[in-house]
């Protein structure tokens, strides 16, 4: 039986929620039942189903953000959080012209 896709918010009311300097923060829940990203009165809450263990989890929830955000898991970059539920992401939205 194949797994359902994970619930994802619309993205425009997601990437609503990146600061000016591109940052995103993040409450995440590692070894969740069912995979997802809600956003609850302005924050946004990532559920995913790997365990906590060796950044399985980090490395989850930046797959599943990006995903969400319509955007290659190349362009988030964890800045805060490897070890906490609380975690500060930078999101780079528009490549940079050289």
């Amino acid at each position: 039986m194949a797994r359902p896709k994970p619930d994802l918010p619309d993205v425009s009311a997601l990437r609503a929620c990146i600061d000016g300097a591109g940052r995103l923060a993040v409450r995440a829940t590692p070894g969740a039942r069912e995979q997802s990203v809600t956003l609850v009165d302005g924050a946004v809450q990532v559920k995913v189903r790997a365990p906590a263990d060796k950044g399985a989890a980090n490395d989850a929830v930046a797959v599943l953000l990006a995903a969400a955000l319509d955007l290659p898991p190349s362009r988030l970059i964890l800045l805060r959080g490897a070890t906490s539920r609380q975690k500060l992401f930078r999101v780079e939205l528009h490549t940079k012209v050289r």
